[in-house]
């Protein structure tokens, strides 16, 4: 029988987001993967958890993987954690928990923190429906990438670095328009968490002169809906008055 892959969220940066059952999860696989070892190192040991640790990420998920799954396939549970938040979401997770399924073998994710929901939630923007980006490509393609949200008819969300936040907010005014909704979210669970609102212009405005730090989140609203000129089928073209007998 085999084992069971854990995808296990970890805190963005309040301890206290770390759910009871990750905790347990944790403690009772045979082996964690950590997205860095070191970052994951000081989580690890605040929660006195001492299952093995190796390194799992973008750079090494190929030649790690079909290993992982023998160990898998006979019996092992193991955990996939990233940094912070949720594995698989703008972090590595994806390659293993699609050889998984390949393979049968059963993935459980836990509910946990991942920084667009609540980004998304507190922006006061619609979010019935929404278009999560993530990270948009640095060079090629991204300003095609960015033509192709600003038609969305529904709030997308950006991850960004905040050396960038400057010039995507300018670049999503030239797209958007200056006037459409938008929220920057930082440091989402943290101490100094902020959310500022307005339009684009507004906010590119707000940080060009002030530099932000820490993890960005932008959410931009959709494109709204055209106001169409109600025609009067009755009406004269040449808008004439027509003398009725």
């Amino acid at each position: 029988m085999s084992g069971i892959l854990y995808i296990v969220p970890t805190p963005l940066g309040n301890l206290e987001d770390m759910t009871p059952r990750a905790v347990k999860v944790l403690h009772e696989v045979s082996l964690i993967l950590a997205e860095d070892t070191r970052t994951s190192a000081v989580l690890l040991n605040l929660l006195d958890i001492k299952t093995p640790v190796i390194s799992h990420h973008k750079y090494n998920e190929h030649s790690t993987l079909n290993g992982l799954i023998d160990r898998l396939s006979t019996g092992e549970s193991i955990a996939l954690i990233s940094d912070a938040g949720t594995p698989g979401i703008s972090d590595p997770g994806f390659m293993l928990s699609r050889e998984c399924r390949r393979q049968g073998i059963e993935v459980i994710a836990l509910p946990g923190p991942t920084a667009f929901v609540p980004a998304l939630v507190s922006s006061g923007l619609p979010c019935d429906r929404f278009m999560f980006e993530g990270f948009l490509p640095p060079k090629k393609g991204r300003a095609s990438r960015l033509q192709w949200l600003s038609e969305l008819p529904c709030t997308f969300i950006i991850y960004e670095s905040p050396l960038r936040v400057q010039r995507t907010l300018l670049q999503l005014c030239e797209v958007c328009g200056q006037n459409r909704e938008a929220c920057v979210s930082r440091e989402i669970s943290k101490i100094h968490e902020t959310h500022h609102k307005g339009t684009l212009q507004e906010l590119y405005q707000y940080f060009s002169v002030n530099q932000p730090r820490g993890e960005i989140v932008i959410a931009v609203s959709g494109k709204p809906e055209e106001v169409r000129e109600h025609k009067n089928k009755f009406k004269n073209p040449e808008n004439t008055e027509t003398d009725i007998d």
